[in-house]
């Protein structure tokens, strides 16, 4: 038994990733001390992994900011305006990544979305009719003579030119099948000039080839690594698959030159059964992906060695591994000095999971019945109490407890006349920036250096500062900052029951923010009020409406490490029941607009539209109707969502019924607009008109532009301002000058609709 590695957290066990680029962006260290960090890193990566005995580590897995990006400067995929800057090879790829403003030019950054349904963020390259596509980076081959040369040889990966193409964005008349020949031919070299530096195993990873695939899709697959494939001499290849099944391309994946095919046995729920159906070469290796590479759990390893049992029957060569990267889950427990070892023992991150590959390949190779008896030991025990009474009240939902009355129209009428808010509204999205003094306020409370008393007073003047600079700058429906805030999630989970927390289990959302998912460990219901004192206390110091502000179930529970002995939608279901409570409770003390964010509504979504409603749409929206049910009909609902593509489920998310819904679209061209217009979008909608995932501050002339365009297509009767997401990410510096120009750009175009 051999086992491998997809790919490894990049950020490093304390986030020394982040913080070296950080400190980079603010020139308080060189592009050399950056490098200097990235190498140690990849160093410690790797050899933790030849520690573990895993016989296929990868080098390439490493990144500054992303992989797709990465990619994207090896192909030479570079738009002329990065280019036209002169900031030199890293300046150019972090202006891709975040945007750049200075003497140089401006230029806003590539469109972010969503990595699969994943909570990573990728960066859509962008491909031109003037795009010439050729292998002009060295990235995988340095990486892999970087390993070389401290004694570990690597699997290089490098993501696959089927995934670049389909998820790129194509600016012109130019299409995939128009870079065919060129992408072939970046591909074969690279083949060669890996296997010049020694590599036995090069990995194309293409998670692409999970979706629902076109027969010209399929056919276009096929030949691409026909043409690829010819190039190998000395090398294997390896077709690295994960997120899902291959049903559409099974026979013709196994059909190529491969020498190796990589499959998800945990999400791909069809795998086994086309192996079963259509065989497996004997000249092939399958790497069998049954460590789950996005969940924290323990891996059952009786359940495992089933099924590798089952695979060695039809299968001549096996490897096992992991079903997709590590990046998705955090480094090591080692870190977790709180949580207790009743918690811990069912845990598993990435550098738990090298352990389970260590363990299961004793156990298959030595007979290392310990190892195997001590999990089994652990899954016998019960680990929480079921609360009967919550599942009872779920079973007794119907129709009316998921329906708000009355019907949109005539809330909107009646919230019209409750609010008196102008054309155009201006709000903000929710938080403000986390500034040092809010994060230090915070850690002096969590190590008991301050009371509760003084962390809440600190944080009311943080509120009252807030509104007060809102106000003058012209905002019309407020928000109270966030200060009390770690995360949308983590704040959540940590007042209600059923969840428990890490401390230093961070992954990685998108270049350097990290998220640290809360952990769903029973059943969950609300323990007290969670948002309603700082609400209140702040709609008191304001006239003007300020928005309560929650984090909706399906968020909640897409952006937690969720349990795995219930279903997604019993979890959802306790979730909503519980964010209900807290809307019931908002209302009931005067708020009069609340915002239930749904960020990650799309992130869960089943990749095969054949799954969409059974396993997923059809509690999802549910969930979300049942939190707003109950209130009044002149409360308005707003909800949120972002970085995502929300064109093909635009009819659902009306049918959330919600009465005002802010989007990210300042980096995807406001494409959504018309989505929202061809299929009779009835709820408000907010576009946003900046991006403040970069820290270039646009022009007042930028965003009346955005405006102007939008209302081409949408009435100003149903048009709100806002940016594309929360600001706790951005600095004052940047903030409060962006605000201003959208509060201006408003009004100038709202002046020119009622002249």
């Amino acid at each position: 038994m051999k086992t491998s590695v997809i790919g490894y957290p990049r950020i490093g066990e304390l986030r020394e990733l982040k913080f070296a680029t950080e400190k980079y962006f603010k020139k308080e260290i060189t592009s050399d001390e950056l490098e200097k960090t990235a190498a140690a890193l990849r160093r410690r990566h790797w050899e933790a992994q030849s520690k573990s005995a895993v016989d296929f580590i990868p080098s390439g897995d490493f990144s500054f900011y992303d992989l797709m990006l990465d990619t994207a400067v090896m192909l030479n995929a570079v738009p002329r305006r990065y280019k036209d800057l002169g900031l030199g090879q890293r300046g150019e790829y972090f202006a891709m990544a975040r945007g750049y403003q200075g003497k140089e030019g401006d230029v806003k950054a590539l469109a972010m979305k969503k990595w699969f349904h994943t909570n990573y963020h990728y960066m859509a390259p962008e491909i031109g009719d003037d795009t010439q596509i050729s292998l002009s980076g060295t990235k995988p081959v340095d990486e892999f003579v970087e390993a070389k040369n401290l004694g570990i040889l690597t699997k290089p990966t490098v993501i696959g030119p089927f995934t670049f193409l389909k998820l790129a964005k194509y600016t012109g008349k130019a299409s995939a099948e128009d870079f065919f020949d060129a992408i072939a031919a970046a591909y074969a070299q690279l083949i060669q000039q890996l296997e010049a530096a020694g590599a036995q195993w090069i990995s194309f990873e293409e998670p692409a080839l999970v979706y629902d695939l076109s027969k010209d899709e399929v056919t276009f697959f096929k030949r691409l690594y026909d043409a690829i494939l010819g190039a190998k001499q000395k090398s294997r290849v390896l077709l690295q698959i994960y997120f899902g099944d291959i049903r559409d391309c099974y026979t013709e994946a196994i059909g190529l030159d491969f020498d190796g095919i990589g499959l998800d046995l945990v999400e791909g729920k069809k795998n086994l059964d086309l192996i079963a159906s259509y065989g497996f070469p004997k000249d092939k290796t399958l790497f069998a992906g049954l460590i789950n590479g996005k969940n924290i759990w323990c891996n059952r390893y009786a359940q495992t060695l089933q099924t590798l049992d089952r695979l060695s029957a039809s299968v001549g060569s096996l490897v096992l591994g992991t079903s997709c990267s590590l990046l998705h889950v955090p480094y090591s427990l080692r870190h977790e000095t709180v949580l207790p070892e009743a918690y811990t023992k069912h845990l598993a991150f990435a550098e738990e999971k090298l352990s389970e590959l260590a363990d299961l390949k004793r156990i298959v190779t030595d007979g290392d019945a310990a190892s195997l008896s001590a999990n089994g030991a652990l899954f016998a025990e019960a680990r929480y109490e079921k609360n009967t009474g919550l599942y009872k009240t779920i079973e007794g939902l119907d129709d009316e407890d998921f329906t708000r009355r009355p019907a949109f129209p005539e809330r909107e009428k009646l919230q019209r006349e409750a609010l008196g808010l102008p054309l155009l509204p201006v709000t903000t999205i929710g938080s403000f920036p986390q500034t040092p003094d809010v994060q230090a306020n915070r850690s002096a409370f969590r190590s008991g250096r301050i009371d509760a008393r003084e962390y809440a007073a600190f944080n009311r003047r943080k509120i009252a500062e807030c509104i007060a600079v809102q106000e003058e700058i012209g905002i019309d429906v407020l928000v109270h900052g966030e200060y009390e805030r770690n995360d949308m999630v983590e704040y959540f989970g940590e007042h209600l029951n059923g969840y428990i927390f890490t401390k230093n289990a961070w992954v990685q959302s998108y270049g350097t923010r990290c998220v640290k998912p809360p952990v769903i460990w029973g059943d969950v219901s609300r323990a007290k009020p969670i948002t309603v004192d700082y609400a209140v206390y702040a709609q008191s110091l304001s006239e003007k409406p300020v928005k309560g502000m929650l984090t909706g179930p399906v968020t909640i529970f897409n952006w937690s490490f969720p349990r795995e002995d219930i279903s997604p939608r019993e979890s959802v279901m306790q979730l909503a029941l519980a964010i209900r409570e807290e809307v019931l409770d908002l209302e009931a003390h005067g708020i009069r607009i609340i915002q239930i964010d749904e960020a990650a509504l799309r992130e869960k979504l089943p990749l095969r539209k054949s799954d969409w409603h059974g396993e997923y749409l059809d509690w999802a929206i549910p969930a979300f109707r049942l939190v707003h049910s109950a209130v009044r009909a002149d409360i308005q609902i707003h909800t949120h969502m972002c970085y995502s593509e929300f064109e093909d489920i635009i009819r659902e998310i009306d049918a959330m019924d919600a009465d005002v819904i802010s989007f990210e679209a300042s980096r995807s061209s406001l494409s959504i607009i018309d989505a929202l217009t061809q299929c009779g979008f009835q709820t408000q909608v907010g576009p946003g008109v900046y991006d403040i995932h970069s820290p270039r501050v646009p022009a007042q002339e930028e965003i009346e532009n955005a405006l102007r365009r939008i209302l081409e297509k949408i009435s100003p009767e149903k048009l709100w301002v806002n940016p594309d997401c929360g600001l706790k990410t951005r600095g004052v510096a940047e903030t409060l000058p962006s605000l201003k120009n959208m509060v201006a750009a408003a009004k100038a175009v709202r002046g020119g609709l009622v002249k």
